[in-house]
C-alpha cells in the first residue's frame, strides 16, 4: 500500500490513556487509511472487498470492547455513546452494500473520506476523549 496518509495520520492527540482502546484506535486509523488508499489508487475489487470486510469486522469488535470499558467504569453517557456506534454501523453497512452492488467509484471514495474519516477523527477527539477523562477521574 502507498505511504500517503490521505489526511489520516495517528497522533498522540488522539490517545485516551487507556492502552487497549488506544491500540485499537491506532489500528482503525491504519485500516481506514488503507481503505481510502485502495479506493483512491484504484486497487482491484478483491483487495477492496477484503479491506472493507476486515475494517467492518474490526470496527464491530472495537465498539464492543470500548463499550465493555464504559460498562466496567459505569460511564454515565454509555447509552448515548453506544447509539453513536450503532448509527455509524448503519452508515458503514450502507456504504459496504453500495460497494458490493456498484463496485468502487470516485463517489464512494469521496464518501469514505468524508464520512468514515471525519467520523473516526471527530468521534475519538470528542466522544472517546470524554471516556478517557472519566476513567482518569475514577482512578484518581
Amino acid at each position: 500500500m502507498s505511504q500517503k496518509n490521505y489526511g489520516l495520520a495517528w497522533s498522540e492527540d488522539f490517545e485516551l490513556g487507556y492502552e487497549e482502546v488506544d491500540s485499537q484506535h491506532r489500528r482503525l486509523f491504519e485500516l481506514v487509511r488503507n481503505l481510502v488508499i485502495a479506493c483512491t489508487e484504484g486497487y482491484d475489487t478483491k483487495v477492496l472487498n477484503e479491506t472493507l470486510d476486515f475494517l467492518v469486522e474490526y470496527t464491530v469488535q472495537h465498539f464492543y470492547d470500548e463499550e465493555a470499558v464504559q460498562i466496567k467504569y459505569n460511564y454515565p453517557e454509555y447509552k448515548q455513546h453506544k447509539q453513536l456506534h450503532e448509527d455509524f454501523k448503519v452508515v458503514v453497512g450502507e456504504k459496504v452494500q453500495e460497494f458490493k452492488t456498484n463496485g468502487s467509484s470516485e463517489e464512494l471514495s469521496n464518501t469514505v473520506n468524508k464520512i468514515v474519516v471525519r467520523w473516526l477523527i471527530n468521534h475519538i477527539q470528542r466522544e472517546d476523549k470524554k471516556i478517557g477523562e472519566y476513567i482518569r477521574s475514577q482512578n484518581s
